[in-house]
This record gives C-alpha cells, structure tokens and sequence, in this order.
C-alpha cells in the first residue's frame, strides 16, 4: 500500500492489526504514526487503551504482552513501538504476528532499517498487518515532491526557489516540510505563491549567490560571477560550507560527464537520464559544450582532491574561502 492509501484506508476507520513502518526515509513512518496516535482513540479512550514503547526501554515480550491486551471501554487499543530498530531479537515478533489480535493496532517504527523479506516475520506480518517501506526520495525528484505537498495546501512556489530549497535542504523531508510551513506562515497578503526572494528574506539562502547560481556561471565559463559568488561565499561561511559546495560540484559535474556520452541527446531523454528537470538541462548542455570529457575527468578529480583539503588532509593553514579559490580558478582554465 501506498502513505496515501494507508491515511486513505485510516481515515475510513479501515484498521489492519499491525502496522510495521520501515526504511530511510523518516517522514512519513513519523505521518502514518502521528495520525494513528491523534485520530484512532477519542481522547477518553487514549487514557486506557494507547501505549507507547521505545526500542531502547523495552523488549520483545513486553511488546507481545502488551499487544494481546484486550480494550478498555473502546473498540481498539492502539500500541505504538517508537525506535524499534534497537529491538534485540526482533524476530520473535512472529510469535504475535502469526495470530494478532483484531482490536490491536501495533505500530512498529523500524526507522532506517528493513526487515528481511525472506524470514517468516516478513511474511507474517504481510499476510496479516502491513509493511510500509518508506525510502528517500532521489534529489531529482524533490521540487515535484515539494509542489506536490504545498499544491495540497492551495500554495504553488516558483520553480527556481523550489531548486533552492532542494540544494540548500537535501532530500531530508521532515526538514523540507518544517521550512516550507515556516514560508507559509510568512506569504504576504493574500499570494499564494512562494518565491525566491522570500526564501532569501526567511531562510537566509541568497537567490543569486548560491551553488546552483555558481553552477550556471562555470557552465557558461562566466569567471567574474563566478567569483564574486565564491567571494560571497567566503564571507558567508556558515550557510555555505565548502564542502557542500564541492560535494553539489561533484554532483554537477558528474552528470556533465554523463551528458557527454548520452546518445540520444533529444532534451527529454537527456532530462530522464540525469534526473534532472529538463528546464535545467541547458545547464549541462553548455557545460559540455565548454568542457571535453577529459577536461570534467580532471575538474572531478581536482574535487576529490579538494574535499581532502578542506578536511585538512594534505592541507595545514589555507583557509576554506582560498582553497575554493584555488579550485575554481583550476576549473575555470
């Protein structure tokens, strides 16, 4: 089943009697469980019948116990296991997951890690709860994920300041959704729309000096924007770290090179394999054009080179704002 599916089927009281939520990505495991916990007991209910356990203070058998527990004046009892990847012995959860009770919701939050599909747990618990496999989504496919959730609160956002907040956010979604409710709570008037200059007034990431602005400038080989953003930069080290500038180089450049032995170079193909948008693709079209294949082999190579140096390997006393200097100079000729 699909996260919507599941808050689908929840929302029409439709309950499976274990809900084992797993896998990297945090977000929504934290969704399906924060739902079942506010809307499955009314607040009376809650007092007798909603347990929550950590992996960490617990084991197996007392999850097991109190799993087999019977209601308290409601239809349902709701046991939520938070951090149950630190469960030892997790295995023995086939001993309730053979025959669980109907009036039981057991929640098992198995974060950043996954059963094993091919012991009798998983199959016990898919033959009769659920498995939800949450995974981290790609970074190509985060600005459609964040105009998904903003379209689903009647807010839309430019497509340059939904790159913003992928570069400057990853693909972490929980930090995602914590700074798009902060950018609605700070839309003016009546728009509905988040630009990218509000993200520079409320989340302090420049709309012009930025990685993806610095990727632009090499791609057309354009040394003075590029420089005056490594000298922004410079100057503004705690929002842009040079290893995360040279780890979204890395990321750049990588799929330059890509681009060079693509075949079939039609904008759409191209788009799909680099994951990128493909209103983005020119950007790696004009890279190519301005660097061979072995020139980007060099530029990748300097990178690697470089993210040593600003870790301190092989460096002693050039600061962060010389050796990206330094880097981009090499780049550029």
């Amino acid at each position: 089943m699909t996260f919507e599916d599941i808050i689908k089927d929840l929302k029409n009281k439709i309950y499976k009697p274990i809900y084992f939520l797993e896998g990297e990505e945090s977000y929504y495991i934290d969704v399906i469980t924060s739902y079942i916990a506010e809307n499955v007991l009314d607040e009376a209910e809650k007092s007798f019948n909603q347990t929550v356990l950590y992996g960490r203070d617990t084991d197996i058998a007392s999850v097991i116990n109190t799993a087999k527990r019977f209601p308290m004046m409601a239809n349902h009892q709701v046991v939520i296991v938070k951090e149950a990847q630190t469960l030892k012995d997790i295995e023995n959860l086939i001993y309730y997951a053979e025959a669980p009770l109907n009036s039981t919701l057991l929640v098992i939050n198995y974060k950043y890690k996954k059963l094993d599909k091919r012991k009798k747990l998983y199959k016990a618990i898919e033959r009769n709860g659920l498995i939800f496999t949450s995974d981290k989504l790609y970074e190509d496919k985060i600005p459609a994920w964040i105009n998904s959730y903003l379209s689903g609160r009647g807010i839309s956002i430019d497509l340059k300041a939904g790159m913003l907040l992928t570069e400057f956010l990853g693909n972490e979604l929980s930090k995602i959704v914590n700074e798009l409710e902060k950018l609605i709570l700070t839309l003016p008037g009546d728009s509905k729309t988040i630009s990218a200059e509000q993200i520079e007034r409320n989340i302090g990431i420049s709309k012009d000096y930025n990685n993806f602005e610095l990727h632009k400038a090499l791609s057309r080989k354009n040394v003075v924007k590029a420089n005056r953003i490594i000298y922004y930069f410079d100057k503004n080290q705690k929002n842009n770290p040079v290893s995360m500038t040279i780890s979204s180089l890395y990321f750049f450049f990588s799929k330059v090179l890509m681009y060079h032995f693509i075949k079939d170079k039609s904008r759409q193909n191209a788009a799909s394999v680099l994951r990128v948008n493909p209103f983005f693709l020119s950007d790696y079209e004009l890279a190519a054009g301005h660097y061979s294949p072995a020139k980007v082999v060099q530029i990748i190579s300097l990178l690697r080179e470089y993210d040593l140096k600003s870790k301190g390997i092989g460096n002693i006393s050039t600061t962060p704002g010389n050796l990206l200097k330094e880097l981009i100079y090499k780049i550029l000729h």
